[in-house]
């Protein structure tokens, strides 16, 4: 049996791993093509590779130092009480914090994830470890996840299902002292589903999974096993079992937590529970229950669409509510007037945001422009007050660094910032360092990562066409070539197309034969969202023109390895939302510290970042009551934003073989926005504005 292999498993069971570049070096070192195929899962990967492999490893010293090092440093982390959490909040290392969220990305092998809100989850979560934070994350364990992505050579989306494999990803469930299963009751409707308990360890902090048990369900459920699958009942039934049984599985491991943190409203329903548990443990009525819950709340909304929000019939909610309805004591009126705007309109429909909203005294959006959008969108709930006086405030998104950051750019950094600069994370002024960073070195690791980029689309492009019967020869793609990237949900709003509305104008910038383009885009529409799965066809038809056949690239399947690679190796990243439509949009946020500038519209977290000099901008800034005429507005300043200022900057070599122009934005992007939105100065302002406030420090506690 092979040492290192023992050595391997044992750290691969905390997803400490997943943000962690020496273990990266250590699996890349013992097999890098197995460790590229198995899509850098440590698990996957010691399942497949071979014994003779890994015995000659044992013997080089190198790797074994390697290995052990990378122990210590987990253990070291596990262990140690100097974190900022001790020395700035110490009051929460007692204060257990209770995180839900309809989704988590910790890594792709675990697909519980379908976009931004479960990227923003999971680097929360990760910040809250580095942080030294006691917060425990609560979801569901999706069986069949979020859905695989196929293009079929018409560009129509085809959604494929897979179970999940839980031996090939660190989740374990959970067991009582006798070797059973431990689960919660959920009572719903007129049944109770049971639900096992597992477990992630992410760092220091834990993941619940919720695993709803099939045999207690109805013989039709799995959609409930699907993350956003199935109707209006599939929702209601996966919100109160992540709700209720969340906050019950908690409590079931001597959890009592001082905070519970509301990622959206799918996840409302937990103060509920929370306010039900008070209420029977304490003798308290309703409403001395719900204020006490309210006051320890906190609620993120991620959503300004009205289609984001979900709403449920009265007579649906009122029929899976009756179990909690009676331990709450309340009446029809009463319950449904919780998720009502107006608590008289008998039509009005339960909305799980106004529950959130009613049931927290502290809640924000996720950027400055978003909490403008959302105090007007929710001012009917405070209909007394001004927009500006509805008490929703903002905390603008962040992205985790070592999460999303190329392991080459990571060492130039350090060489740069200094060795202990992830400790200074939030300090404009060590930032401020990066203006001494070497043009030369930044564009040759640019450059490496273009090809590693190039290399990793033609893997994926050959697998695509091989499988569609696309007999084309793959696209001849160069270092040299401006390349842009467009990874993103395909929803109408965010308008993967507009750079082509006028079309004849974008062929030839792309094609440009002294100055062309090369533009990526990569994307899944919801199963249920016809004009997004439109607008992908329409691409994919684009695409096909002989003349962009080196121009275009449309990859299927877009995740999170997917991601790294367009943020790491693409010149510039695309975003095109229609304003105010974009909560944040934190991609752009992984671009900046992948040295990939922004071109976006004035919206989400690009409002208040952009200064004009730390990437591009455009459009005007403002909301036209014609969409469509807002629509072509845009385009046209996009095109006019590429050709007159982005594609000059690139090109412009003044008798150099590097842009170092285009070089010196790249620092200056990272001097003005890599202190600000890196996901730790976001729990930061969590912590010092919602979590000390909001917390119950004198009943919070873990049962020993």
């Amino acid at each position: 049996m092979s040492e290192l292999r023992d050595r391997l498993l044992r750290l691969s069971q905390n997803l400490w791993w997943s943000w962690n570049a020496d273990l990266d070096g250590i699996f890349r070192a013992i097999d890098r093509e197995l460790w590229r195929e198995v899509n850098h899962n440590p698990i996957t990967f010691l399942s497949q590779v071979s014994g003779e492999a890994l015995l000659s490893k044992d013997r080089d010293a190198s790797i074994l130092a390697q290995t052990i090092r990378a122990e210590k440093r987990l253990e070291d982390y596990m262990t140690s009480e100097r974190h900022w959490t001790s020395w700035n909040a110490p009051a929460l290392t007692a204060c257990p914090i209770g995180y839900f969220s309809f989704e988590f990305c910790i890594h792709e092998s675990l697909p519980i994830y379908s976009g931004g809100l479960g990227v923003l989850a999971g680097d929360h979560l990760k910040s809250c470890s580095d942080l030294g934070l006691p917060v425990y994350g609560v979801t569901l364990l999706y069986r069949q996840g979020y859905f695989r992505q196929r293009i079929d050579h018409d560009g129509r989306q085809q959604e494929v299902y897979q179970d999940l494999d839980a031996s090939s990803v660190p989740i374990e469930p959970l067991r009582k002292s006798n070797g059973e299963l431990l689960t919660v009751p959920i009572p719903i409707a007129d049944k109770i589903l049971e639900a096992e308990i597992w477990r992630a360890q992410v760092g220091r902090c834990q993941l619940l999974l919720l695993n709803l048990c099939e045999h207690q369900n109805d013989p039709d459920t799995t959609r409930v096993f699907r993350l956003y699958g199935g109707d209006k009942s599939t929702r209601l039934t996966q919100e109160l079992a992540l709700g209720l049984g969340g906050y019950r599985a908690l409590r079931v491991l001597g959890i009592r937590p001082g905070v519970l943190h509301m990622n959206e409203g799918h996840c409302a329903f937990a103060t509920l529970e929370a306010v039900a548990d008070r209420m029977e443990r304490t003798g308290l009525n309703f409403r001395e229950a719900a204020d006490d819950v309210a006051e320890s709340s906190v609620f993120t909304t991620h959503t300004p669409v009205a289609a984001g929000h979900d709403y449920f019939e009265p007579a649906l909610a009122l029929h899976y509510l009756r179990p909690l309805q009676a331990r709450l004591g309340l009446s029809d009126h009463e319950l449904l007037a919780l998720g009502r705007v107006n608590p008289n309109n008998p039509h009005e429909e339960f909305c799980m945001t106004v529950l959130a909203l009613k049931m927290s005294r502290r809640a924000n959006a996720v950027s400055s422009l978003h909490g403008l959008v959302s105090r007007r969108m929710w001012q009917s709930l405070w209909p007394d007050r001004r927009p500006r006086d509805v008490p929703i405030g903002h905390i603008t998104n962040g992205a985790h660094v070592d999460t999303w950051l190329n392991s080459e750019l990571t060492q130039l950094y350090s060489d740069c910032l200094g060795s202990d600069w992830r400790e200074h994370m939030c300090d404009p002024v060590r930032w401020r360092r990066i203006e001494h960073l070497d043009e030369f070195q930044l564009w040759n690791i640019k450059v490496a990562l273009k090809h590693r980029l190039i290399q990793f689309m033609a893997r994926r492009l050959q697998q695509q066409r091989s499988r569609t019967g696309d007999a084309r020869p793959l696209p001849e793609l160069r270092e040299s070539v401006l390349t842009i990237g467009f990874a993103r949900r395909f929803a109408v709003y965010k308008r993967a197309l507009l750079f082509f509305e006028d079309y004849e104008n974008a062929k030839r910038m792309l094609t440009n034969p002294e100055r062309p383009l090369q533009l990526i885009f990569a994307g899944k529409a919801h199963p249920a969202d016809e004009p997004g799965k439109a607008l992908l066809r329409r691409l994919t038809e684009i695409a096909q023109d002989p003349a962009l056949h080196n121009h275009l690239i449309v990859l299927e399947d877009h995740d999170m390895n997917m991601s790294r690679h367009m943020l790491e190796g693409c010149d510039l990243w695309l975003n095109s939302p229609r304003r105010p439509l974009e909560a944040c949009g934190t991609s752009g946020m992984k671009a900046v510290f992948n040295a990939t500038l922004n071109c976006s519209t004035l919206d989400g977290w690009w409002d208040e970042a952009f200064d004009t000099k730390n990437g591009f901008a455009y459009g005007d800034g403002e909301v036209h009551v014609d969409a469509n005429l807002q629509d072509r507005h845009d385009a046209k300043s996009l095109q006019e934003t590429l050709l007159h200022a982005v594609i000059p900057l690139y090109y412009a070599r003044e008798g150099q073989r590097v842009p170092i122009a285009w070089l010196r934005m790249v620092k200056h992007a990272l001097t003005t926005l890599a202190w600000r939105y890196n996901a730790d100065r976001m729990v930061i302002d969590y912590t010092r504005r919602m979590y000390l406030p909001a917390s119950r420090t004198q009943t919070a506690h873990i049962e020993q």
